[in-house]
C-alpha cells in the first residue's frame, strides 16, 4: 500500500479539497481500493467524506498513536492507497505522519505568506528523509506570481507541474461531499486534477522503484488492535475488506 500525506503548516493552504479530490481520482484512475485518513483537528475530510453518495474511497478513523498499526492493518485489509491529511501546525504529530508516508503533497498558494510557512515542512520531510512534491493550488489564472511561486519553491524540492487555479466548482462540489471530476468530468477543473493525479502517481512510481518502503511494525497489543472507527452516518463498522462496499471500514 502506498502512503501519501497532505501537509502544511499554513492553514487554508487547500490540502483537505485536495486530499479528497486525489483520492477520488485515484480510484476513478484504478489505483484504488483507496482509503482516505483525516487527523486534521478540525476533520473538514471526515465531514465532507460523511455527505458523500459514492461508495469510495473508504475513510478510517485513527490517532498519531494508532497510525502505524493502523496503516499496516489497512494495508492487509488490501488497501493499495491511503491518503493522510495531516495536521496543519508543524508539531511531532505532524512529525510522525511524514516518517511514516512514501511521498508528503505540500500544496502552497501562491502568495508571500505560503511561502514564508512552506520551510518549517520541508524541514521536515528532510529530517525524515522523505521526498516532497509541491503543488500550486488556488492560482489566479495568467498571473506572473504563479511562476514566481513555482520558481521560488523550486530551490526547496519537487514542484508539481499542474497548477491547481482558483476557481468556484471546486467549493460547489464539495457541499455534498463530491469533487469537480464527479460534477463535471469535461470541465477545467478536473482536468487538472486528472493532470495533478498522474503526476503523484508517477512520483509514487519513481520512489517505488528507488527505495522499498517499510513502515515501523507495530508489535505487542499495538499490532492485535483491529483498524478502528466509525464515521457519521455510514453504519456499524464493517470486517476486513467490506469497506469496499458502503466506503465505512
Amino acid at each position: 500500500m502506498r502512503v501519501v500525506a497532505m501537509a502544511s503548516q499554513k492553514g487554508g493552504s487547500g490540502k483537505t479539497t485536495l486530499s479528497g479530490h486525489l483520492a477520488v481520482q485515484a480510484e476513478r484512475a484504478g489505483a484504488g481500493p483507496v482509503v482516505l485518513i483525516d487527523l486534521d483537528p478540525q476533520a473538514s475530510l471526515a465531514d465532507w467524506w460523511n455527505d458523500r453518495a459514492a461508495p469510495y474511497p473508504a475513510l478510517a478513523r485513527s490517532t498519531m498513536a494508532r497510525l502505524a498499526a493502523d496503516l499496516e492493518g489497512l494495508r492487509r485489509q488490501g488497501f493499495r492507497l491511503a491518503v493522510i491529511d495531516a495536521p496543519s501546525a508543524t508539531s511531532a504529530a505532524t512529525q510522525s505522519v511524514v516518517e511514516l508516508a512514501e511521498l508528503i503533497v505540500i500544496p502552497t498558494r501562491p502568495s508571500p505568506h505560503d511561502l514564508r510557512a512552506v520551510g518549517a515542512t520541508a524541514d521536515l520531510c528532510a529530517r525524515a528523509g522523505k521526498p516532497l512534491l509541491f503543488v500550486v493550488n488556488g492560482a489566479a489564472p495568467d498571473a506572473r506570481i504563479t511562476g514566481e511561486t513555482m520558481l521560488a519553491l523550486s530551490r526547496h524540492g519537487t514542484v508539481s507541474p499542474v497548477v491547481i487555479h482558483h476557481r468556484a466548482d471546486f467549493a460547489t462540489a464539495m457541499i455534498d461531499g463530491g469533487t469537480v471530476t464527479e460534477h463535471d468530468a469535461d470541465g477545467r477543473s478536473a482536468a487538472e486534477i486528472e493532470a495533478l493525479w498522474r503526476f503523484v502517481s508517477d512520483r509514487l512510481e519513481t520512489n517505488f522503484r528507488r527505495t522499498v518502503f517499510a513502515p515501523p511494525s507495530p508489535t505487542g497489543a499495538a499490532a492485535q488492535r483491529p483498524v478502528s472507527g466509525v464515521f457519521g452516518r455510514r453504519g456499524a463498522r464493517l470486517p476486513p475488506c467490506a469497506g469496499r462496499s458502503n466506503g465505512e471500514i
